[in-house]
């Protein structure tokens, strides 16, 4: 069973959370600051992170900047504000997901079965080749491991998908709402520009001029696509 941080600077917060998510039986763990949740990860093995953005000492964005040069493992946001900016520079520093307060136990419930879920099996749904081969990107889906010219790249479970998504049908342009049913497996409910924070982060990882990139290419207009 997966093990979830819940780190919320208001207690009262943390509580309701953990009373939606033991009905579930996942082993819990909590923490009221930045630097608390970065000490429990390094001690304890956590699959999921619901992180508080506004938080004393050290606050969400930084938190999940500093875990992004660890672990990979998936960090979705709670934030006060329903502002785009506070969700798309979530998503810049490496977050998976965000759900803005006050929010609904349900759908907490379903982003975090959701994302535990892709980070679990990361896309292998079926029996498909598990290696692909484009140019010098190579994606073992066995392994789940990626490199670029024989030097390993660290991705998160969303950009992982993403990737595998497109190296598995190289040519064939994805629009952005196609990439976030598929990835997210939701509906796209004006969520697309989340699709193209992770494909600025797969580029940045994967191309050696990420203006001018080699193999993710952009159709404007239509979306994106792996070149051949």
């Amino acid at each position: 069973m997966a093990n979830i941080l819940i780190c919320d600077d208001e207690r009262d917060i943390v509580s309701a959370l953990k009373i939606y998510l033991s009905a579930e039986n996942y082993t819990l763990f909590e923490a009221f600051t930045g630097r608390e949740a970065l000490d429990i990860v390094r001690k304890n093995d956590i699959h999921l992170i619901l992180m508080d953005i506004m938080m004393p000492e050290m606050d969400g964005i930084s938190a999940t900047a500093k875990l992004r040069e660890e672990f990979n493992i998936p960090i979705i946001l709670l934030t006060a504000k329903s502002e785009d900016t506070d969700k798309v520079l979530g998503l810049n520093v490496g977050a998976d997901d965000y759900i803005t307060k006050p929010f609904n136990p349900i759908e907490v419930l379903a982003r975090v079965r959701s994302q535990l879920r892709r980070y679990t099996t990361l896309g292998g749904m079926e029996q498909k080749p598990s290696k692909l081969v484009i140019g010098g990107i190579v994606l073992d889906d066995e392994t789940k491991q990626v490199s670029v010219d024989g030097e390993g790249v660290s991705l998160t479970p969303i950009e992982y998908n993403i990737l595998l998504l497109l190296m598995r049908h190289p040519g064939k342009v994805y629009s952005s709402g196609q990439i976030y049913e598929q990835v997210w497996n939701e509906t796209a409910f004006g969520s697309e520009g989340a699709v193209a924070v992770h494909i600025r982060h797969l580029r940045e990882k994967l191309e050696i001029d990420p203006s001018n990139p080699r193999y993710l290419k952009v159709v404007w207009g239509l979306g994106y696509k792996m070149e051949p």
